[in-house]
Formats: C-alpha cells, sequence, structure tokens
C-alpha cells in the first residue's frame, strides 16, 4: 500500500523526522498518518544544550515548545499552524556577568496545503510571524512576517526536502535593531518498519542585517513508543556548528519528546 501523509506529519518529522508512519504496533496511528485529511495534533518539545559561548565558554539551554494544528478550510485545502515558542537560560558569555532566564521572541508558520497527495510529494506555503515575546537581552524587540514554503518527498522508508522562510522587521521601538533573516533546512530520513529511524539535517540562518552565516549540522536517532496508551515520539541528536558567529556554539546535543493526538474515529 502507498504511504501518504499529511503535512502537519511532515511538519512534526522535522523535529522529529518520519517515524510515527512507521510505528507497526499502533495501526490507528498508522492510519491517522497515512490519511492525507486526517486530524493529527502534535506537540514536540525539543530540549537543546549548545556550547560554548564567548571566551567564558557559557552554555545556553533552549527549550522550545512547538505545538502543529491542522485545521480543515474545505475539501481541498489545510492550513496547518506550526508555532514554536523559546524557553532559554543562557549563561554570560565573557564570564563574571549575569546569566539569563526567559522566554525568547515566537515564530509562527500558516502552510496552507493541498490535502490529495500525489507521487508521495507534499507541498505547502504560506505566512511566517515573529512575535516580540522575548524578554530582557533574549528578544529582538521587532515585530516580523514574511513567507514560508515547505516541499518534500517521501520514497519508500526515506523522507526528503526542505523547509526555509524569511523575516523582515517591520515594527519595533526607536533605535531597535531591523531584522532580516532567512531560515533553510534541507531534511534527510529513513526509518525501518519498528519505526526506529535515522535522520541528518542542517537548520541554517543568514542574518543579512550582520552579513552572518550561522550552519548547525544535526544527527540522531528516533523511535515511538506507548505510555499508557499515549503515542510519544523520543529523538536523541547530537550538533556541530560547521558555521557560527563569532563567540558562537561549537557543538550541541537535543532532545525530542513528541505527544502525538491522532483525531478518533466517530
Amino acid at each position: 500500500m502507498t504511504r501518504r501523509r499529511t503535512i502537519a506529519g511532515a511538519l512534526v518529522a522535522l523535529a522529529f523526522p518520519m517515524t510515527a508512519s512507521a510505528q507497526e504496533d499502533s495501526a490507528e496511528l498508522a492510519k491517522q498518518l497515512s490519511n492525507p485529511v486526517a486530524s493529527l495534533v502534535s506537540v514536540p518539545f525539543q530540549h537543546n544544550l549548545d556550547c560554548c559561548f564567548g571566551p567564558g565558554e557559557g552554555v545556553r539551554y533552549t527549550l522550545n515548545i512547538q505545538p502543529v494544528v491542522p485545521l480543515s478550510l474545505n475539501q481541498d485545502w489545510n492550513v496547518i499552524v506550526r508555532t514554536i515558542l523559546p524557553v532559554i537560560y543562557q549563561e554570560d558569555p565573557l564570564g563574571g556577568g549575569h546569566d539569563s532566564l526567559g522566554v525568547g521572541d515566537t515564530l509562527q508558520s500558516f502552510f496552507f496545503s493541498p490535502k490529495a497527495v500525489k507521487n508521495g510529494l507534499v507541498w505547502a506555503v504560506g505566512p511566517v510571524f515573529a512575535w516580540p515575546t522575548g524578554t530582557s537581552d533574549l528578544g529582538a524587540n521587532q515585530w516580523g512576517a514574511g513567507p514560508t514554503a515547505l516541499v518534500l518527498k517521501m520514497q519508500g522508508p526515506m523522507t526528503y526536502g526542505v523547509l526555509a522562510n524569511h523575516v523582515w522587521s517591520y515594527a519595533g521601538p526607536t533605535g531597535a535593531q531591523d531584522t532580516s533573516r532567512t531560515f533553510l533546512q534541507p531534511f534527510f530520513a529513513y526509518t525501518w518498519p519498528s519505526s526506529t529511524g535515522i535522520s541528518i539535517n542542517t537548520e541554517t540562518t543568514y542574518d543579512w542585517t550582520n552579513d552572518q552565516w550561522t550552519v548547525p549540522i544535526n544527527f540522531g536517532v528516533s523511535h515511538v513508543y506507548k505510555v499508557a496508551r499515549q503515542p510519544i515520539s523520543v529523538s536523541l541528536q547530537g550538533r556541530v556548528y560547521a558555521v557560527s558567529p563569532d563567540g558562537g556554539p561549537d557543538w550541541g546535543v537535543r532532545l525530542v519528546t513528541t505527544l502525538l493526538y491522532p483525531k478518533k474515529p466517530k
């Protein structure tokens, strides 16, 4: 049987690539993930630890709370709302100063995608918004917006594609620095029938304002479990920075736990 997946499942795969669709001991979940008109709400909790910043070799911990909520517009189209709210603890990179704890700016994307999936090709486009929810020095203190897009191909046990967006600032307090950032995330995942998978991706950012690249490369392994009938995806990843700003991090680790809520049959 040809495997198909909603764009919501594909967005989950960016944090936890493709594992849930191969979970053989959860037939109902597999059916939901295979149905392009299924409703699957997911809530990934992405724990990131990056090291080492500045001469003080400080570390930064970021918890990204990023729910993915699909909504049906009509018989042909879905809109998938993907929100990323970061909670950050950052040590003083210079050493001897103060550490920072709070929330960062919220990034919210609205992906419009056709329900029909042909030849394993999934695509979506829409707007992305940056909300200035950051506290203290953890946010850009700017309102931002721009376009976002996702294209991926499902071919047997493999999923590969790219997610991209660009955000320009359009409002903020006097004196705040304007922002203009491009984000590119090419990814590749391979999943076995046991639901164990491996993945590699980059999360490349180019800061046009400061002419600065940041290129982390993530690689990891993942699996799907059930805890008291609750499907939970777990992924452990390592990260190296091929390019980072002066005083930026060198390496990092990531743990992702994703709660999956498939639509119950009526």
